[in-house]
């Protein structure tokens, strides 16, 4: 089986952890392969992902191999393969647009972006002299502009685009028309955990309706030491963010709540958590005989990998379409990975329809879930 080449633009912790995964899933028995949500996608194992192009801004990290640069500040994350071989592949120096908030710059330089003194590489030629057959976007929240560059990039070259981003793109029509008619496919928008705070409150959701218990009002709090949370501290970057969280949880109800009666989002940053993410959530609804109930949660996890256990079934999933010459979004692996998708379907049947997509039973970009099944429309 040939591998998938893989560029990534943004080496921070969550393609560290991702790359770091591939290398930890490469040297481990099957018997010991716990993590994964498929070992096997189209023949592609996880370990059969090479990163064959990368882009940042940092200083500590532009101009090294990557296997140096995901291990350089400010990234934070627990180590899951030390020992990642050189690989010989050297960070570019991406465009800066929007990707750098400037409240950074009144913070430590080991907690903050550093950029480099260089200038911008051309990412289209890169990418085409790599080779790459899929670019991963991990710009930080808040880079529209970054976001669209890469994804013109993943355009232009040709390449597979899996957007982790919460910058609407595979579900703006304009833009899943352009990767329709370039021939290559599009997974997202917004990558969710494995287990994290959006899967467990849609989850949870899921059983209040199921079990015919009303939800009056809900919010999710968060709090975080990595670079994420603290750019999330400039408000103006989470509109995007905040749309794409409450809209994961809101297309689970017949009827959404209004606005004042849900709240979810990022909501401070605690340095020494690291990429340690908490997650506060309160549910209140009512039972039978309009009697209330509150339910309270607090889910600790270490962030990236718990993004990097969705994103590599995302990425071969991408390759796989590619293979198929399957062009456009794809709404299976996109529902199932993703927190704002063009299409949003309940995880047990995304689920289902992602099986149907490894196993070729479900064809064309659209990756449909048979007429019975009722899906909600991304608002």
């Amino acid at each position: 089986m040939k591998k998938i080449r893989l560029a990534v633009a943004g080496l921070g912790n969550c393609a560290s952890s991702l790359i770091q995964g591939i290398e930890y899933y490469q040297n481990i028995g099957e018997k010991d392969c716990i993590g994964l949500m498929h070992r096997e996608v189209g023949g592609y194992k996880a370990g059969d992902i090479d990163v064959v192009a990368a882009f940042d801004i940092d200083a500590r990290k532009v101009g090294k191999d990557i296997s140096q640069a995901i291990f350089a500040d400010p990234n934070c994350t627990r180590d899951i393969a030390r020992d990642v071989p050189f690989k010989g592949v050297e960070v570019k120096m991406g465009p800066v647009l929007d990707g750098v908030a400037p409240h950074m710059m009144n913070y430590p330089e080991d907690r903050r972006f550093v950029v480099a003194d260089r200038e911008p590489c051309d990412v289209k030629h890169e990418l085409e002299a790599s080779g790459a057959d899929v670019l991963v976007n991990y710009m930080p929240v808040g880079s529209e502009q970054a976001t669209r560059f890469y994804a013109q990039s993943a355009l232009d070259a040709g390449v597979g685009f899996v957007n982790c981003m919460p910058v609407f793109i595979a579900s703006t029509p304009e833009w899943a028309e352009k990767f329709e008619k370039r021939g290559v496919p599009i997974v997202g928008d917004d990558i969710k955990s494995q287990i994290g705070a959006t899967i467990v409150h849609r989850a949870l959701t899921q059983l209040f309706k199921d079990r015919a218990c009303i939800m009056d009002r809900t919010y999710q709090l968060n709090i975080g030491g990595n670079t994420d949370f603290l750019n999330m501290l400039n408000r103006e970057r989470l509109k995007s963010k905040k749309i794409s969280k409450t809209e994961a949880v809101q297309s689970i109800l017949d009827e959404p709540l209004e606005e004042e009666n849900i709240h979810i989002g990022p909501s401070d940053y605690v340095p020494w958590q690291k990429d340690n993410k908490v997650c506060f959530l309160r549910m209140e609804g009512r039972i039978f005989g309009d009697v209330p109930i509150n339910l309270e949660l607090r889910l600790s996890v270490e962030d990236s990998p718990n993004s990097a256990g969705c994103s590599i079934d995302a990425i071969r999933i991408c390759k796989l379409a590619m293979d198929r010459k399957i062009a456009g979004p794809l709404l299976a692996i996109s529902a199932y990975t993703m927190k704002h998708p063009p299409v949003q379907y309940p995880d047990e049947v995304a689920k289902e329809m992602v099986e149907k997509f490894i196993r070729g039973e479900i064809s064309g970009a659209e990756g449909r879930a048979p007429a019975r099944t009722q899906a909600v429309n991304a608002r």
